[in-house]
Formats: structure tokens, C-alpha cells, sequence
């Protein structure tokens, strides 16, 4: 019993913050304005690069996976890059740069003005993600962060910060996952609406 007592309040735990996001107008407008400046961005010819270290690492490569590939049906893919997944070039940056420079490198071999990047810190203060987001600054690059209550130093270095109501790393990691999917959806349905 003790076991299944701890996963309830866990899940009241998750709970209580998913809904402390649905009542954060900031946070859903955010998150509406960054679906609208990826659709922009993917109408221009541009693309939407994604990082993250650890658990955000993993998210980064799920939302492109659901959008390179599908979310809710079938559709044509959409330019959509993790800076997590080539290992050949993570460590040549980290071997020749260091660990700080694994995303901002990418970006400045990588990003066009017009592109947008998804930079996910739980704490907002990863240094490689603060040099990604520099990076993306300098080649006018819309810069969207997803990190925990306080934003941290990537608070400044967004042109969008959404920022989940929580000081606790699963909690904000549970709740950048929601709203992964609910971008994932939304550029979905903008770019290719169903025939109604």
C-alpha cells in the first residue's frame, strides 16, 4: 500500500502543476506565439532546431521525431533537427571546444536568420544552452526557451520563455513534455489542416 500511496502523490504532485500551467496565461501564450513563429519560420523555407542535455535531451529528440515524422496523422515531414543525436559531432566539439560549445557550434554551422531554435534547460542555467541561444541571437535566429519557474540566465537570451510553474526538475521536465506535444499538434494542424 505504501508503494501505491507514494504514486498518487506523485500524480497529485504532476497534477497540481499541469494544472498551475493551464492557468498561466503567460505560459499559454507563449506557447501559442512560439507555434506561430515555427509555422512562420517552416512557410519561409526555415527550419526549427531543438537541444537539450539529459532528459531535455531526449525531449528534443522526441519533438523532432513527431515532426519530421508524424504527430496526430499522416502529412508531409517538416524540417525539424535535435543538436543531441550525432555523436561524431558532439564529440569533436567537446573534444576540441569543450562540453559548453556542443549546441553553439551546431547553431553556427547550421542556423539561417529565420530559423527557430528550441533550447530546453530545467534550471535555465546549462552553459551549453546559453551558448546555443547566443549563437542563435547573432544570426537572428527566434530563440524559444523551455525551463522551470524562475527562467535562470536563458531568461534574457529568449525572444519567447515558457516557463513551467515548478521548482522541481520532473515536475518541469512533465510539464515541457505537455506542451512538446501540444506544439507538435498545433504546427501540425496549421501546416496541414484535415479536410473537415
Amino acid at each position: 500500500m505504501e508503494g501505491v500511496a507514494s504514486l498518487k502523490a506523485m500524480i497529485r504532485a504532476s497534477s497540481s502543476v499541469l494544472e498551475a500551467m493551464e492557468a498561466d496565461a503567460a505560459l499559454c501564450q507563449a506557447t501559442v506565439d512560439s507555434v506561430d513563429r515555427v509555422v512562420e519560420s517552416f512557410r519561409a523555407g526555415g527550419k526549427l532546431m531543438i537541444c537539450g542535455n539529459g532528459g531535455s535531451a531526449a525531449d528534443a529528440q522526441h519533438w523532432a521525431g513527431e515532426l519530421v515524422s508524424r504527430f496526430l496523422y499522416d502529412r508531409p515531414g517538416l524540417p525539424a533537427i535535435a543538436l543531441t543525436t550525432d555523436t561524431s559531432i558532439l564529440t569533436s566539439i567537446g573534444n576540441d571546444y569543450g562540453f559548453d560549445s556542443s549546441f553553439s557550434r551546431q547553431v553556427e554551422a547550421l542556423a539561417r536568420a529565420g530559423d527557430v531554435l528550441f533550447a530546453i534547460s530545467t534550471s535555465g542555467r546549462s552553459p551549453n544552452i546559453i551558448g546555443a541561444l547566443k549563437a542563435a541571437r547573432e544570426r537572428e535566429v527566434t530563440t524559444v526557451g523551455f525551463t522551470g519557474r524562475h527562467g535562470g540566465d536563458m531568461l534574457e537570451l529568449c525572444d519567447l520563455c515558457i516557463r513551467v510553474p515548478s521548482d522541481s526538475t520532473p515536475r518541469i521536465q512533465e510539464g515541457h513534455e505537455l506542451l512538446g506535444h501540444a506544439i507538435c499538434a498545433m504546427v501540425e494542424a496549421v501546416m496541414f489542416p484535415r479536410p473537415t
